[in-house]
């Protein structure tokens, strides 16, 4: 498949079922906002819990899809999530936001997980940038400073996992009840650093590049695991505060998501000398992901421990990534196997991911590709982030014409 034919088939999937169905089928009419949860067979479970991760992502994408294309439709949902967060989210008392409400708008978890208020500048930056809001930018400047007023590590380097309600300590630091009650994650960390390089976009402060720089040099002392053999050219996920590893595992996933989100926080700053050392981090990331963790049918594997797969599932948002990731390490080394992942990979999703009947994608399939109709179309976890972000980082990537 040549890169025309790539990006045609990327945009095709944009236009003719994703935004679609984000379009027409995502927005809860009865109680305002969005639907929190919808199963594979299109129901939606009325009761389920908001999620600030799902509406804060939903706001992203709106935002985004407004900034790149202009399109009336993509306006006027990015305003419904802008107040759908900015109205049912935000804690007015501590500042933040509030991790999960009722259907009614009672707050039901009022931690300030630091992976959720970083989806929240991520997104809040963005609608900044499409609308020109300030009052969006004003609310991802607070976020940011509460984040480094009470959960940056002046000692140690890097951000604590979770604050209390008020932003004091929480003796409970997880993400989800499947992650590690750990200090520190490479998961936040990618996050904030995404987070803070559309901050930075929208406002070039010298406190945020300093912040910024930092995370990226904290991949490079601390998660990065380079150097070579089958246990290494991934990513560490969890440390304690002074950075000790206490995890075995790899999410390939978030290797190759990393490989392309590292060398965009470096180009941000316009440091060649940080993006040098940055490109070679993420040619590696990507070799290791491609030769550890792509199936024969172009399927993108879960988890590894040294360098052997151990989940081999294929989630969508890791097969959404390794496009990005895959054709991020072609253009940067030109090797025609980077460029054919980046294929095989749009393949696997095409065949196996995309739902043709439902809408949008399966949220996990099988290595065997049997969907797994206990992981909800619409969730907390499962948004349009991933995708729609991937299919406009593809067609941005290659260009009109192809090239």
């Amino acid at each position: 498949m040549q890169a025309a034919a790539l990006r045609a088939a990327i945009a095709g999937e944009l236009r003719g079922n994703l935004l679609p169905f984000w379009r027409e089928r995502s927005e809860d009419h009865e109680r305002g906002g969005f639907i929190a949860q919808m199963a594979n067979d299109g129901t939606v479970r009325v009761d389920a819990a908001r999620g600030l991760i799902l509406n804060s992502r939903l706001l992203w994408t709106f935002s985004a899809l407004c900034r790149r294309q202009a399109d009336p439709r993509d306006l006027e949902l990015a305003r419904r999530a802008y107040v759908a967060v900015e109205s049912s989210f935000r804690d007015r008392e501590h500042g933040g936001y509030l991790w999960r409400i009722a259907p009614d708008g009672r707050p039901l978890e009022r931690t300030k997980k630091i992976y959720g208020q970083a989806f929240c500048i991520y997104a809040l930056s963005e609608y900044h940038l499409a609308t020109g809001e300030d009052g969006a930018l004003d609310a991802a400047r607070e976020v940011y400073e509460l984040i480094e007023r009470h959960a940056h590590d002046v000692r140690d380097g890097g951000y604590i996992e979770a604050r209390a309600e008020d932003w004091s300590a929480t003796a409970d630091l997880r993400l989800s009840d499947v992650d590690m009650n750990a200090a520190k994650s490479m998961n936040t960390q990618l996050h904030l650093l995404e987070a803070y390089t559309n901050l930075y976009r929208a406002w070039p402060s010298a406190g945020v590049a300093a912040r910024l720089r930092e995370l990226i040099e904290l991949f490079g002392r601390h998660i990065l695991d380079l150097g070579g053999g089958p246990g290494h050219g991934h990513l560490h996920h969890f440390f304690d505060e002074q950075w000790r590893v206490l995890s075995d595992t790899c999410t390939y996933g978030h290797d190759i998501e990393a490989s392309w989100l590292l060398c965009e926080a470096a180009e941000v700053l316009d440091d060649e000398r940080l993006a040098t050392s940055v490109r070679e981090w993420a040619i590696e990331l990507a070799r290791t992901v491609l030769d550890q963790a792509v199936d024969d049918d172009g399927g993108l594997a879960y988890e590894g421990r040294n360098g052997t797969v151990i989940d081999p599932r294929r989630d969508w948002w890791c097969q959404a990534e390794a496009v990005v990731g895959f054709w991020n390490a072609f253009r940067l080394t030109d090797e025609r196997a980077f460029a054919d992942a980046a294929q095989r990979v749009w393949s696997f999703i095409e065949r196996a991911v995309v739902d043709r009947s439902g809408g949008d994608w399966f949220s996990r399939v099988g290595a065997d590709r049997t969907v797994d109709d206990g992981e909800p179309k619409v969730s907390e976890w499962k948004g349009p982030y991933h995708n729609v972000r991937m299919c406009l980082e593809m067609m941005r990537r290659i260009g009109a014409n192809g090239a």
